[in-house]
């Protein structure tokens, strides 16, 4: 067979690798109510865990969205959950202060326990498991970086980690191109697909009402009201939760202004031969790297494909594009799936944010949680949950990230102009030995 994206390609499906498993929801049409307690905007993970909340609190709830339920990147991500909290500890005191940035780190930890237990308590089927991650080291800087952290981890912030050296890596990753790594042991892995649909389905079950393929264009106060505006009319609502994280348009120009969205794109590989896995990834971990334009990925629940995904474009849209570029760059780690075809490629649009910190809070009235920052499965989750509580004005809803001031830059309106030089940038700087 000859390498190229032809033959990569070949019988490629452009949709995500979950969708084989879960096809997207269908809901009846139905006229949308007159008025709601309560109007959730995205039907996501945060969107959903809002409105579970506040439909058991006793709350009419309505969750809008543009496309189907979940068709961003709820169903369109690695499936990877970590704790999620981006900047370290001294980046977060040097803001915020050491009483601050302990907290926010404390609620990125709850987050990841918070996940495991829902699913447990709800009992919704999604393959999630504690795998544990390899973080691995692109040159021996950033291995003696991660031992750093590893080794001196803030008094109440440790979790449990360890040191893996190049020369035992295969231990851990069938690939000599890293320099070791860190296993970080609570880290999980889910089928974003599943675990989205039994969401869903326990938002209908308390009663919540989901307008799929009904997109808002407009957000008005209106007395002690929102008048909330969509191709198929009006509603009034009490409260109104914007949960649309990289999908965030002109119906909330303040939020877009705060959200960079960045296309994140993945690939599912044809069934690879019997015992392939087992070298390559053989205790089943979640892997990502200290690139600052990461690669991440992972084998499917079946352990039958490698599931590869990264930040390969910084405009393309077009899957069978980034497909190849993908395969390209999974085959540096692993050359024995140069020969391996695209089954799927795929791809959805992240939230990041100034401060590379996610964001909850209340601006003119109006609720939201995003900018999750590539990284948002169990935070997302997390956070919609406690906008959910704030809503229904309970204690237990306070967060770390309440009042954080949100930034934005001057003339940035949402339109990330400024990507495509800075990934030049970074992976110039990924490249350097040190």
């Amino acid at each position: 067979m000859k390498e190229n994206s032809v033959d990569l390609l070949e019988d490629c499906k452009l949709a995500p690798y979950w969708w084989d498993d879960v096809p997207r929801p269908v809901f009846a049409d139905v006229p949308l109510p007159a008025t709601v307690d309560v109007a959730v905007i995205g039907a996501g993970y945060t969107g959903l865990h809002a409105a579970l909340q506040t439909a058991r609190g006793g709350r009419s709830t309505l969750v809008l969205d543009a496309e189907d339920a979940g068709w961003g990147c709820s169903t369109r991500n690695g499936g990877q959950v970590s704790t999620s909290i981006k900047p370290s500890y001294e980046q977060l005191a040097k803001r915020h202060g050491a009483q601050r940035a302990f907290d926010i780190l404390k609620e990125g930890q709850r987050s990841l326990a918070w996940i495991g237990a829902f699913i447990r308590a709800e009992k919704i089927a999604c393959d999630f498991g504690p795998v544990g991650r390899f973080h691995a080291a692109h040159n021996a800087a950033q291995y003696e970086a991660l031992a750093a952290r590893v080794a001196h981890q803030p008094k109440g912030l440790e979790v449990e980690a360890h040191m893996v050296p190049r020369a035992e890596q295969r231990s851990e990753l069938g690939s000599d191109v890293y320099w070791g790594g860190a296993v970080y042991t609570q880290h999980c892995s889910v089928h974003p697909a599943r675990y989205h649909q039994g969401l869903l389905e326990r938002v209908v079950a308390a009663g919540a009402q989901v307008m799929p393929r009904c997109p808002v264009s407009g957000i008005e106060k209106q007395g002690q009201l929102f008048r909330v505006t969509t191709p198929k009319g009006d509603v009034l609502a009490r409260n109104v939760v914007v949960a649309t994280n990289g999908y965030t348009g002109c119906a909330t120009p303040w939020l877009q202004r705060r959200v960079i969205p960045i296309g994140s794109y993945m690939i599912a590989t044809e069934a690879l031969p019997a015992g392939l896995m087992d070298q390559l990834i053989p205790r089943n971990r979640i892997v990502s790297d200290t690139r600052k334009v990461v690669y991440y990925y992972r084998s499917s629940p079946d352990r039958s494909r490698i599931l590869f995904g990264g930040r390969v474009s910084h405009q393309e849209t077009d899957c069978r594009v980034s497909g190849p570029l993908l395969h390209a760059d999974m085959v540096k780690v692993f050359p024995e799936l140069a020969r391996v075809r695209i089954s799927h490629s795929w791809s959805g649009l992240v939230a990041y944010t100034f401060d590379e910190l996610m964001h909850v809070g209340l601006h003119d009235g109006l609720h939201y949680a995003m900018g999750y920052c590539g990284a948002g499965v169990g935070t997302s989750s997390y956070f919609g949950m406690r906008v959910g509580q704030q809503v229904l004005g309970l204690e237990q809803g306070r967060t770390a990230l309440d009042g954080l001031a949100f930034q934005t830059r001057p003339f940035y309106t949402g339109n990330p102009w400024f990507l495509a030089p800075s990934v030049r940038y970074y992976r110039w700087r990924d490249q350097r030995p040190v």
